[in-house]
């Protein structure tokens, strides 16, 4: 009689088990690769994602592109490979690539190396330049966004708006015929007015003007503008320009840039009337204590920050008192009809008083 050996029945049960652990593994594996790929190429999956991303760059170079070069040709400047490698921040050889792929869609034309837009090509751009000058006005008016935001999120939604959206929300605006810079904004027919105005440093020292236009490039010098409340609206008097500095007087006192920052504000001489600083000062000047009665809001001052001031019952005739400020200096608290309210300084900037409080009552 034959015995079976216990080490065989080990062995065989070992190996049946070591032979379902690895099917298990391989059908757990091949379901993952199976719902990775299904995951990969479904619709709205992470290819045709990746292939709409890559068409959205695409275009957003090509729109840039033809953007940068019909306000070189607005301002009368020609640009050439490099000015484009330059303004969108891309080597030569992307530029030359892009360059190569309008021609081939018809947009621009080379001569002698000066890159020029075709009719279509300035359709094109027209409709670009118009979706981003519509949306900084409404985020002007109808948001309470910061005014140095408004630059970088046109440009962001420039890409994506469609014509019929930039029709409608410029009917919501009323047509506005200018952005909050004091760029013109196309028509929905493509019409594009010149620029108004003149350099601030063409005018002689005692002129008053009126800012009609503040370039929002390089944006590091448009902050400092904004800090300085340089807005279209302000009106300004030249005191100096020289080639190290330009100085100019307003309702917050005397600025001074220097020629550069200058050289991005643009002026409509008011042939010698004065400026607003004779009707009043800016609230911000009042120290704690001290009291002012309200002549105006400034014309500079957007719709949304305007219904917020005129909520908080700050109108023509209103007596307002400082009453503190933080440790930091901003915001500074407020007296208005009984209430204490907070304002920051940029806000007390367009609020314009007289101190003559018992006089005015």
């Amino acid at each position: 009689m034959v015995r079976a050996c216990p080490c065989s029945s080990v062995s065989v049960r070992a190996f049946l088990l070591r032979f379902a652990m690895t099917a298990i593994i391989a059908l757990a594996v091949t379901a993952t690769l199976v719902l990775l790929v299904w995951w990969l190429i479904r619709p709205s999956g992470l290819v045709e994602r990746w292939g709409r991303l890559r068409l959205l760059s695409k275009r957003i170079w090509i729109e840039d592109a033809l953007k940068y070069i019909h306000t070189c040709e607005y301002e009368r400047r020609d640009v050439d490979r490099d000015g484009l490698a330059d303004a969108l921040e891309i080597s030569g050889a992307k530029a030359d690539h892009l360059s190569e792929m309008l021609e081939g869609q018809e947009l621009i034309t080379r001569r002698n190396g000066v890159l020029h837009l075709t009719e279509a090509g300035r359709d094109y751009a027209v409709k670009v330049v118009r979706a981003h000058r519509v949306w900084e006005r409404y985020l002007a008016d109808e948001t309470g966004q910061h005014e140095a935001n408004w630059h970088r999120e046109a440009h962001r939604r420039e890409h994506s708006l469609t014509n019929e959206q930039v029709d409608r929300l410029a009917a919501g605006l009323g047509n506005p015929a200018y952005d909050p810079h004091g760029d013109p904004i196309p028509t929905a027919e493509g019409e594009l007015p010149p620029h108004s105005g003149q350099p601030v440093t063409s005018l002689k020292p005692g002129d008053w003007a009126v800012v009609v236009h503040v370039e929002d490039e390089p944006e590091p010098l448009y902050e400092q503008l904004l800090a300085a409340g340089m807005r279209p609206g302000v009106e300004v008097q030249l005191l100096e320009a020289s080639e190290s500095r330009v100085r100019i007087s307003t309702r917050d006192g005397e600025q001074s840039f220097a020629p550069g920052v200058a050289g991005l504000l643009a002026v409509q001489s008011l042939a010698g009337k004065p400026g607003e600083g004779a009707q009043g000062e800016p609230l911000a000047n009042l120290l704690p204590g001290e009291k002012g009665l309200v002549l105006a809001i400034s014309t500079t001052c957007r719709k949304h920050e305007r219904r917020r001031l005129m909520d908080l019952g700050i109108l023509p005739g209103t007596v307002l008192e400082a009453v503190m400020r933080s440790p930091s200096g901003d915001p500074t608290a407020y007296r208005v009809r009984g209430a204490l309210i907070a304002l920051r300084t940029e806000q007390s900037r367009w609020i314009y008083i007289s101190r003559q409080v018992q006089e005015a009552a």
